[in-house]
């Protein structure tokens, strides 16, 4: 027998054990050694996300509808975690950046911090998560019923009909209230950061785990012999075979996949997920294993929901068997709920309900705790997250606005503000015990809990939308988010409460005033049924496309005030622009230091202002007691650090009270304007010089490439007649009797494979020295038919060979050039050794040709004389794309019928040097298949 007295002991014990370690945590980070800059500390506050809903209501979920029940509402931020972790970082850089101190002071400050932005995302907010809240006061309080008449699982008083001094919920309620007062408004924090808490959190993470972990693994392997045992022994049941079928059907693909989004939302948009993953992250590079050590932990923690959840059904449908109340009352399908003769049996509550019936007194002791732990660290995050959104987006706006209090006058506001706050706290948790009061006794954890993922949902658009489109507005955002609240009310809520009877059900039936096209259970005449839409995919349906609709359509169609703009580029281009940002303001006005003091003492009290300023003056190297009047940067930091205290909408407010704002002149503006001119020119500079270094870059890869090309092809070109050189002289050199006829072929060969070699040789050195710049130019005066006919006698033997057909065009005018005749020889060998290399291969036919152009005087014009030369053949021809390319280092055109040719491909970029040096030029003219024709000029020499 557990006496109560012992749980309320044990209970406190721990809240006293997690309030202690919270105390040590802020008292290290007073030092300056925080115990939880590490990213598994992080990724374990991260947790909080897993509250009683994950504790006790995944395990009912999974009772009446197997996997799909409860699964998405994990995957969801197993997904938002790995694929949208550039979201996440982005938003956390933005929030330290702008020390951002809820989801209500992010909304708000991109959109021009606009106070009634903040002031709507905060009551969206408060009034989704009010459902929420009173999840945790009923599981508390249920489990707490439970342990206390233990051993009797069986409940004859659910715990919204108890009363009076027996109504364990309002207590629940009221200690829960000031657990979160202490845990989180003992001092006002800078940077609304709780060190101490999100240590307690962590602990908590690992508490509610072990405990769930220790249920499953005592139902898995202490009342069955493990996973294959318990799921052969489930598959015999009828109601529990079921749900090992899942009906694929428009109603199960649509409510699936609008949790699944409801989830992804819910991870971060959730002001605690918010508090925890942005506000209390100490560092951004933290969410790099937060991605992967949270869906971690999401796994272990729902392992055993399934072994749970049928060990339950099992254990209390054989008791039903026996029981004739439960016989008779047993539905076709499980709904969660058996009605005993001795009472009731909740499916959400197997976890604790299964071991109370097997006598496993200490472990049922250790899963209330751990559920408990669940619970109470989404209430404490969660109070504490809205209750700085209330203080500073709600309620101190209004009461800056009411001269009669004279809140200007008061030296020290941080008090004020911490009372505020408690009060908040109180309010948001009273909130949710009413709600569980009067409308939870209708619907099961996980119900209530997708009521609260739905409202928060709304902020989605406004977000995402704000982090990466800067056009934006301030009005699309507003008209957005309450039009999708009204909506979410309208469809989800209203209906919630016509079933709790605070309405007529009528509304249900008929629609309001009888208008069923406004009925919120299928608004507009959307045939739920029909479509397989159940109601909360029914409402996200509708709020979220109203809300998306007029913000992007307000957005379009209404323009952004100054500071909208400002702030849309610090949010969407928080990469680039948040160093500039610091360095650069147009701001022009004169504020006194002292004025600025003397506001962030009123609000952060003496202490924490004198070294929030000093570590100021240390980082930027100013002397205070010479500094009177304070600059730009001075007054953003002013601000900032106010933002952190009471959000930024309010900061700005604030700071513009002792900031007097200067008009700036015609002379300024123009100075200004002019800035912004050459900063434009400067950055269209930078622009095309970028482009230029990524065109180089690219030129230098090809060019890396096509070497590496070059020297293979060298290498095979030289081993080539080396292998036929060295396999001759051995035959020559070994066999001594050999006829004098071999032996005058053989060393035939090897001299023709000797001089092709030292022509390769000399092409790759004449191509090192033409790129080098170390090539001598021998020039005379010559007569080009010269270089014409030695070229032909170096050539001639291989003309033979091929049995090619050549045929002369030679001009009988003098071809006189000032030139190296070797290179130019050069030239010509190269053209007509190519021609020879790509002629036809049956009855192939060149032509050389030379024609002089003499200079002309007089007359309308004066052109100069010159000597063209062309080589021309009947071979494969060269397209027109390639025709530029061939005359480049290392280019070949490699045939689709025969493959890359012979050679180095160098021959040709020579030939372009050399008559590139003696001032002419050189190109070719082809069809493919018609041969081709290559020339090239040079002037003629008077």
């Amino acid at each position: 027998m557990l006496e109560q007295k012992i749980i309320i002991f044990v209970s406190f014990g721990y809240m006293g054990l997690l309030f202690a370690i919270a105390f040590w945590g802020d008292k290290r980070a007073e030092a300056g050694k925080s115990i939880i800059s590490n990213p598994y500390i992080y990724a374990l506050s991260l947790a909080v996300y897993c509250t009683a809903w994950t504790f006790y209501g995944s395990v009912g979920a999974a009772s009446t509808s197997g996997a799909t029940g409860f699964l998405n509402i994990y995957l969801g931020p197993t997904l938002m975690m790995i694929l949208g972790w550039p979201i996440l970082r982005k938003i956390i850089c933005i929030s330290k950046i702008n020390r951002i101190t809820s989801i209500a002071d992010f909304i708000a400050s991109r959109y021009g911090k606009s106070a009634t932005i903040a002031g709507a995302v905060t009551i969206i907010a408060v009034l989704g998560i009010v459902p929420y809240m009173s999840v945790q006061i009923k599981a508390i309080s249920t489990s707490f019923q439970l342990i206390s008449q233990y051993p009797n699982v069986y409940m004859v008083q659910t715990a919204t009909t108890l009363s009076g001094t027996k109504d364990t919920a309002f207590f629940v309620a009221i200690l829960l209230a000031l657990f979160a007062v202490v845990f989180g408004t003992r001092h006002l924090e800078a940077t609304e950061r709780h060190e101490g808490l999100v240590a307690a959190i962590a602990f908590e993470s690992i508490v509610k785990l072990v405990a769930i972990l220790s249920v499953g693994v005592f139902i898995t392997y202490g009342l069955y012999s493990g996973f294959g045992d318990l799921f052969a022994q489930a598959g015999r049941v009828p109601h529990i075979r079921q749900l090992f079928v899942m009906e694929v059907n428009a109603a199960t693909f649509t409510g699936w996949y609008n949790a699944l989004f409801l989830a992804m939302m819910a991870i971060f948009l959730l002001p605690r997920q918010f508090q925890v993953i942005v506000v209390e992250n100490v560092d951004e590079n933290h969410l790099k294993k937060a991605v992967w050590l949270f869906p971690m932990y999401l796994l272990a923690i729902n392992i055993f929901v399934i072994p749970i959840a049928f060990g339950g059904m099992m254990y209390f449908f054989e008791q039903c068997s026996s029981d004739p109340v439960c016989k008779q009352t047993l539905p076709q399908a499980f709904d969660g709920i058996l009605e005993f003769a001795n009472g009731r049996v909740d499916a959400d509550y197997f976890a604790l309900t299964l071991l109370m019936a097997k006598q496993q007194q200490g472990l049922a002791l250790f899963a209330f705790l751990g559920g408990m732990s669940a619970a109470t660290g989404m209430v404490i995050v969660e109070t504490i997250a809205l209750s700085t959104m209330v203080c500073n987006d709600l309620v101190m706006p209004v009461l800056f606005r009411l001269p009669f209090l004279k809140l200007e006058q008061q030296s020290d506001l941080s008090r004020l503000l911490l009372i505020i706050r408690r009060i908040s706290i109180l309010v948001i948790v009273l909130l949710g015990y009413l709600y569980f009061h009067y409308v939870v006794e209708y619907y099961s954890l996980v119900s209530i809990g997708m009521i609260s993922f739905a409202a928060v949902a709304q902020f989605s658009p406004a977000v995402i939308g704000g982090i990466f489109w800067k056009g934006a507005t301030r009005r699309g955002a507003l008209f957005g988010l309450l039009a999708g609240f009204f909506t979410w009310m309208y469809t989800l809520v209203l209906p919630s409460l016509a079933q709790a009877g605070f309405l007529s059900r009528d509304l249900l039936t008929y629609g309001p005033l009888g208008v069923e096209l406004l009925n919120p259970s299928h608004l507009f005449g959307l045939d739920v049924h029909r479509l397989g839409l159940n109601q909360y995919t029914h409402a996200v349906f509708w709020s979220m496309a109203v809300n998306i609709g007029l913000f992007i359509g307000v957005s379009l169609f209404s323009r952004q005030n100054a500071m909208e703009r400002r702030q849309a580029t610090l949010f969407v281009d928080v990469f680039t622009s948040s160093v500039k940002s610091e360095k650069s303001s147009f701001w022009r006005a004169t504020a006194s230091v002292v004025d600025l003091r003397t506001l962030l003492e009123r609000f952060l009290g003496k202490t924490r202002t004198a070294d929030a300023l000093a570590l100021y003056a240390r980082e930027h190297h100013i002397n205070w007691e010479k500094e009177f009047i304070a600059d730009a940067g001075l007054v953003s930091h002013v601000e900032k650090l106010l933002a952190g205290a009471i959000g930024s909408a309010s900061a700005l407010v604030m700071v513009r009270s002792v900031v007097e704002e200067e008009p700036l002149g015609m002379d300024e503006i123009m100075h200004i304007l002019d800035e912004t001119q050459q900063m434009i020119i400067y950055s269209r500079e930078l622009e095309k010089a970028t482009k230029d270094l990524e065109a180089a870059n690219v030129r230098l890869k090809e060019l890396d490439r096509l070497k590496n090309e070059f020297i293979s092809t060298v290498t095979h070109e030289l081993r080539t007649p080396l292998t036929s050189i060295r396999s001759l002289a051995e035959i020559v050199h070994t066999t001594p009797g050999l006829d004098t006829q071999k032996q005058h072929v053989f060393v035939g060969i090897i001299i023709k494979e000797s001089e092709r070699l030292t022509r390769l040789i000399n092409n790759v050195l004449d191509f090192q020295k033409i790129e080098s710049g170390q090539i001598q130019w021998q020039m005379t005066r010559l007569d080009f038919k010269e270089v014409i006919e030695d070229a032909l006698f170096s050539t001639g033997q291989l003309i033979k060979e091929k049995l090619i057909d050549l045929t002369f065009d030679i001009s009988t005018l003098p071809g006189i050039v000032s030139g190296d005749k070797d290179r130019l020889i050069q030239v010509m060998v190269n053209l007509i050794s190519n021609a020879v290399k790509f002629c036809h291969a049956e009855n192939g036919r060149i032509t050389v040709g030379m024609q002089v152009k003499t200079k002309k005087t007089g007359g309308n014009g004066n052109e100069k004389g010159g000597v063209t030369v062309f080589v021309k053949d009947n071979g494969i021809g060269i397209d027109k794309g390639d025709q530029e390319i061939i005359f480049r280092e290392f280019r070949q055109v490699i045939s689709g019928s025969k493959g890359r040719p012979l050679g180095t491909g160098i021959g040709l970029t020579i030939s372009k040097h050399i008559i590139d040096a003696h001032k002419g030029r050189i190109w070719v003219d082809s069809e493919l298949d018609k041969g081709a024709t290559f020339f090239f000029e040079l002037p003629l020499l008077e």
